[in-house]
């Protein structure tokens, strides 16, 4: 019995899945890290928000999934909803450093906006074509 050969490297998808294919290798090699790897400069952090981040490798991950989530959909909308955007982005921002170090009060901001910029995605998705 023989087999196809199947291609050393599978063919990237085109368009809009290439851009998801993106950012799951880019999640994927982000939580691969041996130390966490936080969306910023943890040298930079000063805020306590920003240190539990830092010292959290779990906190850590969910801060890139949500900021690669929010890059990859502000370059998919026009400008008006992209304001609008920003906007929210700012005020969980806020809602996040009300959380100070507690890292239980961050996972549960992390997990509201990341299901939030999921749902939003699933929207745009649903209007498609891609």
């Amino acid at each position: 019995m023989t087999f196809p050969m199947l291609p050393l490297r599978p063919a990237l998808p085109s368009g809009f899945r290439a851009s998801l294919y993106l950012l799951a290798t880019n999640v994927a090699a982000l939580a691969s890290r041996a130390a966490p790897a936080a969306s910023f400069d943890c040298k930079l952090a000063k805020q306590p928000d920003e240190r539990a981040i830092c010292a959290s490798r779990q906190l850590s991950e969910m801060d890139v999934e949500m900021a690669v989530r929010y890059d990859m959909l502000t370059g998919l909308v026009a400008m008006g909803t992209r304001g609008n955007m920003q906007d929210e982005q700012h005020a969980w921002l806020r809602e996040r450093a009300g959380c100070r170090g507690d890292r239980g009060c961050l996972r549960a901001a992390y997990a509201r906006r990341i299901g939030t910029l999921k749902e939003e995605y699933g929207q745009l998705k649903s209007r498609g074509p891609f």
